[in-house]
């Protein structure tokens, strides 16, 4: 009696799997939902709505974005753990996904083991900001200066505080970290005077370096960008071990079906020919990754390390 129970049981919870693997070949028969765990209008829902739009072309289904934010991405992902995992509820996220877990308690999941990543999308590199006309005018001369006296380096999220940590443990400037809750509000800053530098995105700089206000004299990759020509790489003032690079990546909920995360990783594929979306990737400095599950997996447990050592040396706890 005992073993006729253990088998019903052990049917009963392998049943909603089967099913969902089941529907692998006619997935997806109904709209699709494309969480970003953000507010509405920057540089990933942007990103999203783009990808939405072809994806719902390619399945012959409509992706919903919905925007969910709050607590720098944690609310919305933690919708995401607990949807069914059938593909039919994924989301976008950025950096801060990993980052979360080493500067924020009570995180109510493991960024790691409570999703499905299905693929890192692309990749882009933050920068290090100053005003155009101001007292710095190359990166050299930053750090030149900041051995000398302090200088202020502007944050908005985990991954640019600890960008900003980085750079001080590589290069020894006496940096004063300095937190805003967006970028926008810190590049002003920046322009007005009030803050010396600061670490931000290709997406949310770029205007500014157009409207003649601000320059990029840093880029945190081991390959200078295009749309910044005048700006060098930390590698190239021997300061290679400052690589920070901002990631997009697709998750779903545990254990969705490897047939599923295959489809959508070749639908992504083909989205990515898409020349409006190859040219909004552009603008953003971004390079496509498109790792498989696995590649993936392996480089958010290198993320997690390199900063989690960062944030240690730093003195930096979770709050």
């Amino acid at each position: 009696m005992k073993l006729l129970m253990k088998t019903a049981l052990v049917c009963a919870l392998a049943a909603p799997a089967a099913a969902i693997a089941q529907d692998v070949d006619k997935w997806p028969e109904k709209p699709v939902v494309l969480m970003v765990p953000y507010s509405p209008g920057g540089g990933t829902d942007i990103l999203a709505r783009m990808i939405g739009a072809k994806l719902s072309e390619i399945w012959k289904q409509t992706v919903v974005v919905e925007n969910k934010a709050g607590a720098n991405g944690i609310i919305g992902s933690a919708e995401i753990k607990r949807a069914r995992p059938d593909g039919y509820k994924i989301m976008l996220v950025v950096g801060s996904h990993i980052i979360n877990k080493i500067l924020t308690k009570n995180v109510p999941y493991d960024p790691q083991t409570d999703f499905t990543p299905i693929t890192r999308f692309a990749v882009s590199p933050s920068i290090l900001a100053v005003k155009r006309d101001g007292k710095f005018a190359d990166l050299p001369g930053f750090i030149e200066a900041g051995k000398k006296q302090d200088v202020s380096i502007g944050y908005s999220e985990g991954q640019t505080q600890l960008t900003g940590e980085l750079i001080r443990q590589a290069t020894a400037v006496k940096a004063v970290p300095v937190p805003y809750k967006g970028g926008s509000p810190l590049m002003v800053d920046i322009v007005g005077g009030h803050v010396d530098s600061g670490v931000t995105s290709v997406l949310t700089v770029l205007p500014y370096v157009k409207s003649g206000q601000l320059k990029v004299i840093a880029v945190a990759a081991d390959k200078p960008l295009d749309v910044f020509p005048d700006a060098v790489t930390f590698a190239q003032t021997g300061h290679s071990e400052v690589e920070s690079l901002s990631w997009y990546g697709f998750f779903g909920p545990k254990n969705m079906p490897a047939a599923i995360v295959s489809k959508i990783n070749d639908s992504l594929l083909t989205a990515t020919q898409d020349p409006k979306i190859a040219a909004q990737l552009k603008a953003q400095g971004a390079t496509v990754t498109l790792d498989k599950p696995a590649a993936f997996r392996q480089f958010l447990e290198n993320e997690k390390h390199k900063w989690q050592q960062v944030a240690n040396k730093g003195g930096i706890t979770a709050r």
